[in-house]
């Protein structure tokens, strides 16, 4: 796995253009026939680790609530402007930084395992350095969509246009790449560096899949909404993104074991039936008298 990621580390620059990717790159394979069961497989997982640790969740989100409500308002109790404007920046930064230790400690959860407060604690201190990058990037990105995009509409020009779209899908293709990030950083690779330019590399070698995480973010950030952040919850929705890069992964296991299966045509005929025989009897089947009664199977 980790030789066909270098090996695409360093082909990055032969990827297709952003234009093509976002238009014409997106596999209509993606999500028929084949890697629809990889993706059916990813939601019933998810759900299943859910639902099983559901009370470490709810603690997970508890935290950031309370990191998210003393970024809010906190600062608007300090009367100087420029400690206000520091702490609400180290609010943001710790609200990341949370979140990264979050998205260790969900790691457990989806490798059939739990994790503890002491683990927290640990992960805390292994990923604070994660949480500041990837709090920094996503600061630098939103600035730069708050500002260049506007300031080139309005030159009412047509290369105003064209950058400000160019601009609208630089950020567009980073969002997408960076909600593997926290997940990236637990399996894959410590090293910020790499595990920034493997963001990119997962999102460019799986672009319909990329997209739609992304919209599954924006449905789950829906209904955590609707139940105040509690369930599914920063946490649940964590889980879910280390769970797709997770069985994403197995692909990469798949063809470095068969390096002839290489062709455009035979990778996005991946046989997830095949591949996901050992997940889908570790995960087992469960019906709706055992969710709510387990201990009467």
């Amino acid at each position: 796995m980790r030789q066909v990621l270098v090996g695409k580390e360093q082909s990055l620059g032969k990827y297709r253009n952003l234009v093509c990717v976002l238009f014409a790159g997106v596999d209509a394979d993606t999500f028929f026939p084949y890697h629809g069961r990889m993706i059916g497989f990813l939601i019933k997982k998810t759900f299943y680790d859910l639902w099983d640790n559901m009370f470490r969740l709810v603690l997970l989100n508890m935290g950031f609530i309370a990191s998210l409500a003393i970024l809010v308002f906190l600062p608007g109790l300090i009367p100087i402007p420029i400690l206000s404007i520091l702490m609400s920046s180290v609010g943001f930064l710790w609200c990341f930084v949370y979140l990264a230790a979050a998205a260790l400690s969900v790691k457990a959860l989806s490798d059939y395992g739990v994790f503890g407060f002491s683990d927290f604690l640990a992960n805390l201190k292994e990923g604070w350095k994660a949480g500041l990058a990837l709090g920094i990037a996503g600061f630098l990105l939103y600035a730069v969509a708050r500002n260049a995009i506007p300031f080139y509409l309005q030159m009412d020009s047509l290369l105003g246009l064209f950058l400000a779209a160019v601009i609208f899908w630089t950020v567009a293709t980073a969002i997408c790449s960076f909600q593997f990030f926290f997940a990236i950083r637990a399996r894959l690779d410590t090293k910020l560096v790499k595990v920034f330019k493997k963001c990119f590399i997962i999102f460019f070698d799986n672009p319909g899949f990329a997209i739609y995480a992304l919209l599954h973010t924006i449905v789950t950030l829906i209904i955590s909404l609707i139940f105040a952040l509690l369930l599914p919850g920063p946490a649940g929705l964590l889980l879910f993104l280390d769970e797709a890069l997770r069985l994403r992964l197995l692909k990469y296991d798949w063809l470095e074991a068969n390096p002839d299966e290489t062709g455009s045509k035979k990778r996005r005929q991946i046989p997830w039936d095949a591949i996901l025989i050992d997940e889908r009897e570790k995960t087992g089947t469960r019906s709706f008298r055992n969710f709510l009664f387990p201990w009467k199977d």
